[in-house]
């Protein structure tokens, strides 16, 4: 690989966005290696243009955010992702649960947001979950009945699916589903790297009164592999302020309450 000599900081992260237009992805070592600087400060480099939403950061280097959605990410490395916005996203979200709802929780560190911010007030609540992680953030929970239907585990999310979830998800009927997605078109609708997760939603929005979406603004203009449902089925979609005024008119025109947390 050609080492380039030494430049400054901005010209070097320029240089980094080129490189990740032209490959969909780069390697802090190859980055470290290329531009003659350490890899705390190719890390650095990253975060501050993650920070920008300009790449996201994966395994070891970046991702190009245009590409991101179609990489199934680990829930691990979602977790490092805008974890502020999703903080107040869930803040905002958990707003909208009332005494004796009964709710579907999706998998997700968004949706994780939400369930860590339930008022304590809230009593009588059933929560229905086909996630490990917020499953077992409830555990202790005195005020609430907590329901996991079975499934398929799925060691990326954490999720379990297959037809035996499918099946036990059809059973029920619920006041709301707080959705958390990877990729939102607001022409088109929303969509996730997983097409066994993809139906499990769909279900799981055929049984709800109301749909919710929880998402940071990043996942806007963006659309993964498998297509979830389209804007006519969601009712709210709770966000941060980066999203454009454009996509915000958009879900407004079509009805939806948009929520900026």
């Amino acid at each position: 690989m050609v080492r380039i000599s030494k430049q400054s900081t901005v010209e070097r992260r320029m240089n980094i966005l080129k490189l990740l237009s032209e490959n969909q992805q780069v390697f802090v070592q190859e980055l470290s290696s290329r531009f003659g600087v350490s890899e705390v400060t190719i890390r650095n480099d990253l975060e501050q243009l993650e920070l920008k939403k300009l790449l996201v950061r994966a395994r070891g280097g970046a991702m190009n955010v245009e590409h991101v959605v179609s990489y199934d990410q680990q829930l691990g490395e979602k977790h490092k992702i805008n974890m502020a916005e999703k903080g107040r996203i869930g803040k905002a979200a958990a707003r909208l649960i009332k005494d004796s709802d009964t709710i579907i929780v999706d998998s997700g560190t968004t949706t994780l947001e939400v369930i860590k911010n339930i008022p304590e007030s809230i009593v009588n609540l059933t929560v229905i979950t086909n996630a490990l992680n917020i499953a077992n953030h409830l555990i202790a929970s005195p005020h609430l009945s907590l329901i996991i239907p079975g499934g398929v585990l799925r060691k990326n999310s954490l999720s379990l699916i297959g037809p035996l979830a499918e099946r036990n998800f059809k059973n029920f009927y619920v006041d709301k589903v707080f959705l958390g997605v990877d990729g939102f078109d607001t022409r088109t609708g929303i969509s996730t790297p997983n097409m066994e997760e993809a139906y499990l939603n769909q279900i799981m929005i055929d049984i709800a009164r109301e749909v919710i979406v929880v998402t940071d603004s990043s996942k806007f203009h963006r659309k993964s592999l498998a297509f979830i449902c389209a804007n006519d089925r969601i009712d709210t979609v709770v966000t941060d302020s980066g999203i454009s005024d454009e996509d915000k008119k958009r879900l407004e025109d079509a009805g939806i309450q948009v929520i900026v947390a």
